[in-house]
């Protein structure tokens, strides 16, 4: 016996992944619902080699259903996410709306999966910011071997992080640049994102940081090691998916960058390329579509005590978001549910 599955937001970037991940990993699904607003209702989604159709969210209920994977925005998630688990549904949420809630875990499988075993609380599990995601899959093997002091991350994050308005933009101002006339003013963006960099993702705050910065910080803390030190910078760059991320990393001991290789080659979710030549790492063009995350330019830091610099890229839209909510499911239903 399988699973009855609700995706919540199927239309959307992450919704549609989330489909796509469920299908290609085989995931034991009885009976599948795709939910949207209203405004969406009826719209065809792909589902494996079948066509759903999706339902109104607003008058959809929920009792009976074991998981809803909900890909909607923070605002929406406040108001569907408690009705879905009042009804005995599971949910798991990409939104930011939770994260920060001591009641709800905040699971990333590989590296903290004992978490999932405190769902029944408040029956609602969390999904971590796609920057987040990818690095405490490279933090957790090397912090479990030689303990994390501090970390220094700067991002290089897609646009498909921003949703599809951020995709035609970037797309509509690239062609704009080429032809007279038909130059694209940012609107999703603050700035020019074609041919440009943007040092600002999510609101300012009072510290001068952004949002999107203080995320990483909380989220690594919770998640990893409440005793780690993180300071961010998060950079939004014409890239259409696929995060990447510069990590410095200083550790209590001393590691060598050759174990540092070594246990990234064995930890679960990563794969390493790593050669010292042109074209011996992985770019974001090339994990698209990909559930790995993929560490290139792993070196010895001189400049600090037990520093290691790492180059970490991934798919947004999967490790990011659908995949690894995806792997929640899996993990769920492994230690808890135990269905299908």
């Amino acid at each position: 016996m399988g699973y009855k599955v609700a995706v919540v937001g199927a239309t959307g970037n992450v919704g549609r992944e989330m489909l796509n991940i469920l299908a290609e990993r085989q995931f034991p699904v009885d009976e599948l619902a795709a939910l949207a607003s209203r405004r969406s209702l009826g719209t065809e989604c792909s589902f494996g080699d079948k066509t759903v159709k999706t339902q109104d969210l607003d008058t959809f209920d929920f009792t009976g259903w074991d998981i809803a994977l909900f890909a909607i925005g923070s605002d929406a998630t406040k108001i569907y996410a408690p009705k879905a688990a009042k009804a005995g549904c599971v949910v798991i949420d990409n939104s930011s709306l939770y994260r920060y809630d001591p009641d709800i875990p905040l699971v990333v499988p590989e590296v903290n999966p004992e978490a999932v075993d405190r769902y029944a609380k408040k029956m609602i599990i969390a999904n971590p910011n796609c920057s987040t995601a990818q690095m405490v899959v490279a933090l957790k093997p090397l912090h479990d071997r030689a303990k994390i002091k501090r970390v220094v991350v700067s991002t290089y994050q897609s646009v498909s992080g921003t949703g599809k308005d951020a995709i035609d933009e970037l797309w509509n101002q690239t062609k704009g640049m080429y032809v007279p006339g038909q130059e694209v003013a940012p609107s999703v963006y603050p700035k020019q994102i074609a041919f440009n960099v943007i040092p600002h993702i999510d609101v300012f705050m009072e510290d001068g940081s952004t949002k999107e910065e203080w995320k990483m910080v909380a989220e690594t803390k919770k998640i990893v090691d409440p005793s780690i030190k993180v300071t961010a910078t998060c950079v939004r760059v014409p890239v259409f998916v696929g995060h990447s991320e510069a990590i410095n990393i200083e550790f209590e001991e001393f590691i060598d960058e050759d174990e540092v290789r070594d246990i990234l080659r064995e930890a679960p979710g990563i794969l390493v390329v790593d050669k010292r030549e042109a074209g011996g790492y992985v770019t974001p063009v090339e994990c698209v579509g990909d559930y790995a995350t993929f560490i290139s330019r792993i070196r010895q830091d001189s400049t600090i005590e037990n520093g290691i610099n790492l180059w970490c890229v991934s798919d947004n839209l999967r490790k990011g978001a659908a995949l690894n909510a995806v792997q929640i499911a899996e993990t769920l239903g492994r230690r808890v549910l135990k269905k299908g």
